[in-house]
């Protein structure tokens, strides 16, 4: 393994194992283009996310708006929050992260354990998304706090440069062979992150961005949605990070869909992916026989299934939601059965 792939023998704090994350080949077809999985759950806290929380809070530093003994406040349906609870605990800061009841419970439990302080912007029993209450309450408790940050994710450009070191980590181990990069589309910042930096490694790469039905990032119409930590509800502004001038094709994938892949795979690969991964390696799956031969396809996977075993992988809970399809996950699993066998 090249070294700088390769993880350090000993690290002295958490965030030290940032990175340096494997792909995975899920499958390929007879023409020889294959679909790889940049497995970002094998960072600390199981998501991609810690890589750009470690960013903000790093930048912050650098400006002084962060001194010792600080507070850093965000707007997070998890994934985020656990980054940056890792990283105040690593650095010494108090962490209060703004939350709903849309975001997974064990991600809430997993927060708390990190000695985070949980505000919430919902009333309880309500799970509904409230992306932009979040964002109102988080600004309103950072208002005017001495040697208080509020890191504002969905506009902070720490957050795609976070990403950066995921560009570099596909080109070395592709050897600069890589013709289409497929995430999702939340803040912006992981996928046009990496682009933007891999497009100075690799121009000719294109970028496929995916969201959610009823996200309002590629157009309407606007409605609720399961995947967590994605898309952009109505009510939501788009974030600054969302650089349409980097995404070739912008698709919506539903939550049916996405749910069905990710339990399909993990069926058929005993791997664990997140909902709105299910979502972009739906869409990967659906792309990848019309591929010119000899593609290579990197899909990238923002966080791990263990999240969501209460959710996307409990079927009370998925039936209770109508969003329960077993033809289609039996269908879904039949052709990754099948691309991998070629």
């Amino acid at each position: 393994m090249k070294e700088a792939l390769a993880r350090p023998a000993v690290v002295s704090r958490i965030s030290d194992l940032i990175g340096r994350t494997p792909l995975y080949e899920l499958c390929r077809t007879e023409t020889g283009s294959r679909l790889l999985l940049k497995l970002e759950m094998f960072n600390p806290t199981g998501t991609a996310k810690i890589r750009m929380a470690r960013q903000m809070v790093l930048d912050a530093e650098a400006r002084g708006a962060l001194r010792p003994g600080g507070r850093i406040i965000e707007s997070t349906s998890g994934n985020t929050g656990l980054g940056l609870a890792v990283v105040a605990a690593e650095r010494g800061y108090t962490f209060t992260a703004v939350v709903d009841h849309h975001a997974c419970a064990d991600k809430l439990r997993a927060l708390r354990a990190l000695g985070t302080e949980l505000v919430y912007a919902a009333a309880d029993g309500t799970d509904e998304l409230a992306t932009a209450a979040r964002e109102e309450l988080a600004a309103e408790l950072a208002r005017g706090q001495h040697n208080t940050v509020f890191t504002e994710q969905h506009n902070n450009p720490s957050n795609g440069v976070g990403y950066f070191p995921v560009a570099h980590e596909l080109h070395q181990a592709l050897d600069g062979k890589i013709d289409v990069l497929i995430g999702a589309v939340g803040t912006g910042g992981a996928l046009c992150g990496t682009t933007r930096e891999l497009r100075t490694l690799v121009p000719d790469c294109r970028t496929v961005g995916v969201e959610p039905k009823g996200s309002i990032a590629f157009g309407g119409p606007a409605h609720d949605y399961y995947q967590s930590g994605t898309g952009t509800p109505e009510g939501a502004e788009i974030g600054a990070l969302v650089d349409f001038g980097l995404i070739d094709d912008g698709v919506k994938v539903g939550d049916i869909e996405a749910f069905a892949t990710a339990r399909a795979v993990a069926r058929a690969t005993g791997l664990l992916i997140g909902g709105s991964a299910g979502g972009v390696v739906h869409e990967a799956l659906s792309r990848l026989p019309a591929a010119p031969p000899g593609t290579t396809m990197v899909a990238l996977v923002n966080d791990g299934g263990e999240k969501y075993l209460d959710t996307v992988f409990d079927d009370d809970w998925m039936h209770a939601r109508a969003l329960l399809d077993r033809d289609l996950e039996r269908e879904i699993e039949e052709t990754l059965t099948k691309l991998r066998r070629t």
